[in-house]
């Protein structure tokens, strides 16, 4: 179950038309002024350019939380400031609109609920990869949120994919059972968040954790408890729009 997330969920092909603009009628209105930030075709890993390119997006166009709608309800989120890449770059596709092309498109009961990527997307953009910025603060608690990413021999550097995230349901475990889960340390705080809220402490150390559900908690219950079909994907599909909270000026 621990590698679940990176060996199966990147490769899935994944089909979905939610939130798709409407047919084009006779009368076009005018196409919207190019939103701020890079290209997002000139995002690559070639020379650290999407690297250099998200950083400063974050730095000049900077929030800490977004709201993720759904048919089952919002769910509040507050990204973390020491995880710059990764928040940026949420921030990035969450204001350009890459998220609200997609579903959860992986559902596993008591583990985790993942998103953000599609086939279908109408979006262009590259595949690139986000440097790991795992830290020991930071870990697999009820309502954590992560990037996924390939997994073993060909993932050594552990590089989170740019937009298949994840957010952590887990269940509650005795002290024993998360240390023994866990491939580090765990503090007394982590402790007492597995043991009384739940999680998934065998993905500490692995995955990029950069953000947490505040509001809302109950949405993912409520999401992992839908119907599924044989590849874990819900039978009614559960869209994704995605709200950044702008800082007040």
């Amino acid at each position: 179950m621990k590698h679940l997330l990176a060996t199966l969920l990147l490769g899935t092909a994944l089909t979905t038309a939610c939130n798709r603009a409407q047919p084009e009628t006779a009368t076009e209105p005018a196409a919207p002024a190019p939103l701020p930030g890079p290209d997002l075709m000139a995002l690559t890993d070639s020379g650290g350019v999407a690297e250099r390119l998200i950083l400063a997006y974050g730095q000049q166009y900077p929030a800490s939380e977004v709201i993720m709608h759904t048919r089952l309800g919002d769910m509040r989120i507050r990204l973390y400031d020491d995880t710059p890449l990764h928040k940026a770059n949420f921030l990035l596709l969450s204001r350009k609109g890459v998220f609200d092309e997609t579903v959860f498109h992986r559902v596993v009961k008591d583990f985790a609920i993942q998103g953000g990527n599609s086939n279908f997307r109408t979006i262009d953009m590259k595949e690139y990869h986000l440097k790991p910025e795992i830290r020991p603060e930071h870990f697999h608690k009820y309502g954590a949120l992560a990037m996924a990413r390939y997994d073993g021999a060909q993932n050594p550097g552990k590089l989170s994919s740019n937009n298949d995230f994840y957010i952590v349901q887990g269940k509650k475990m005795s002290a024993a059972e998360a240390k023994a889960s866990s491939s580090r340390p765990l503090t007394p705080e982590q402790i007492k968040a597995y043991t009384t809220s739940g999680g998934t402490p065998g993905l500490d150390g692995e995955y990029t954790v950069f953000g947490e559900v505040v509001e809302g908690l109950e949405v993912i219950d409520k999401i992992a408890n839908e119907p599924l079909d044989p590849y874990n994907w819900p039978k009614k599909d559960v869209c994704i729009k995605m709200e950044v909270v702008e800082p007040q000026k």
